[in-house]
Parts: structure tokens; sequence; C-alpha cells
């Protein structure tokens, strides 16, 4: 691969095959970005919901627990 960028002056290597790779697999790349993006947003989601129910139990078993054992 070396061989082939070797005689090709600096813009073609930095600036043209990446945006060439960016227009050819940019597509793939976005559906991967915002998959990952998305599966984050659903952890962030489900650790706050879950937190959220260990707080309401937590809370709720102290204060029955201070009226009255069942």
């Amino acid at each position: 691969m070396g061989e082939i960028f070797s005689g090709l002056p600096w813009w073609v290597k930095w600036v043209a095959v990446p945006i060439i790779a960016l227009v050819v697999f940019g597509g793939l790349i976005a559906t991967v970005v915002g998959f990952v993006i998305g599966l984050l947003f659903k952890a962030l989601i489900f650790v706050a919901l879950v937190g959220g129910l260990i707080y309401v139990v937590r809370k709720f078993m102290s204060s029955s627990t201070s009226r009255s054992d069942w």
C-alpha cells in the first residue's frame, strides 16, 4: 500500500482519499455512530430508571418500617 501512495502529492493522501472514503462509507459510518449514540442513550435512561426505582423503594421501605412492621 505504501508503494501506491509514495509518488503522489501529500494532499491526495491526506485530503482526497479520506473524502472519498467518507463519500463511499459515509452512510455506514453514520449508521454505526447513530446506533452507538442510541445505545448509550438507552443505557443512560436504563440507569436513571433503575436508580429512581431503588430510591423510591428505599424511601418507601424506610417510611413503612418506621410506622409499623407488616
